[in-house]
């Protein structure tokens, strides 16, 4: 379709002027194409015909060399589905009338299945919105970890959310609690908006677990199928059937980001009382936490030991003891010094192979 000309554009008065000089037979009278009309001036007689100094032209309208286009069906559907449904849409609490509902979506008429779960798209019943941390949870957790000193892994357990989610919980809430102290502005309204249109989690104890949390991710060496031969007298378990498929490669018991859980399970399964299996569990937990800070400590304090810091007026420069013998056989070992510069970054290099052939730990 050609493109339109505006009014204020001088064209159509250039295309008329054209088409007024062109012949009868070459273009066919049109009502659309129709020359404008010279307006006389002041100065000049009605029975005199008016100069071009003294004329002057009447506003040009809107026109197309196409004609306009019929509004489509789906095009006036969807102007009388807004027209309809606009009072549920500009309040997303909950509908016209009604009291504000949290959980509810831009479209709350259609939010809620017949199964009860959260569709938010009408015409693709395949997606369901997923429930987000409420205030009300997202405090909890972080007192249980700050004010009662429960290990990270142990609250994650309880409540069925994940580590790294309990992780970023608790240092999303010290950033705003120490903002609050310090009077910065805080992005409130948007914040109760969203909480208006997502479904809300208060991991309380008849909702069941928010997410997974023991979730491994499949490593493509154990994609294979093995035939591995042995005794039938040999009991094989999860740790051979790893170093079958490859000697770096963990058990799911050391691979799950609670491992305790395991031997929670078991101390239950043999009949051991379970606020005593519990309290093993925690202490578990948080002596394998102290260790992970121990150790980060550690290779941040050896990092620290080879670092020379070297103090000016506007910068601080860091200088650092390295081993030039340890650059890799090409000399780009990711623990060398310069190895991101100098040379294109694989995706910018013609010809180069960009599926991976294996898959390191």
């Amino acid at each position: 379709m050609p493109p339109r000309l505006p009014c204020s554009s001088p064209q159509p008065q250039l295309l008329l002027n054209s088409l007024e000089q062109a012949s009868a037979s070459a273009v066919a009278p049109s009502v659309a194409l129709t020359p404008l009309r010279r307006r006389p001036s002041a100065s000049s007689s009605p029975s005199a015909s008016p100069s071009p100094a003294s004329a002057s032209w009447t506003t040009p309208r809107c026109f197309s060399t196409t004609p306009a286009r019929p509004e489509t069906k789906l095009r006036r559907e969807f102007k009388e589905w807004l027209k309809k449904n606009e009072p549920v849409i500009r309040r997303p609490a909950g509908e016209v009338g009604s009291q504000a509902k949290p959980g509810g979506t831009y479209v709350t008429k259609f939010h809620y299945g017949s199964d009860g779960k959260s569709n938010p798209f009408p015409n693709n019943p395949y997606f369901v919105s997923q429930p987000v941390l409420s205030e009300r949870a997202r405090n909890w957790i972080w007192y249980q970890v700050m004010v009662r000193g429960q290990p990270l892994k142990a609250v994650s357990a309880q409540h069925g959310v994940d580590v790294r989610r309990v992780a970023a919980v608790v240092r999303m809430m010290e950033i705003e609690k120490r903002w609050e102290k310090e009077n910065k502005p805080m992005a409130t309204p948007y914040a109760r908006a969203l909480k208006q249109m997502l479904p809300m989690a208060d991991l309380a104890p008849n909702e069941g677990p928010f997410e997974p949390i023991n979730d491994i991710h499949v490593h493509s060496y154990t994609m294979q199928q093995l035939f591995v031969p042995t005794s039938e007298s040999r009991q094989f378990t999860r740790a051979d059937a790893a170093k079958a498929f490859g000697e770096h490669i963990l058990p799911p018991d050391e691979r799950m980001r609670i491992p305790e859980l395991v031997d929670y399970e078991r101390d239950i399964a043999k009949g051991v009382d379970p606020d005593a299996a519990r309290d093993k569990f925690v202490k578990a937990t948080a002596e394998s936490e102290k260790a992970l800070a121990a150790k980060l400590r550690a290779a941040e304090q050896k990092a620290e030991e080879r670092r020379i810091r070297v103090q000016t007026d506007r910068f601080e420069f860091r200088i650092e003891k390295i081993n030039s013998e340890e650059v890799g056989p090409k000399g780009r070992a990711r623990n060398a010094v310069g190895w991101r510069y100098g040379v294109p970054h694989m995706d910018r290099r013609r010809g180069e192979h960009k599926i991976p052939t294996s898959v390191g730990m």
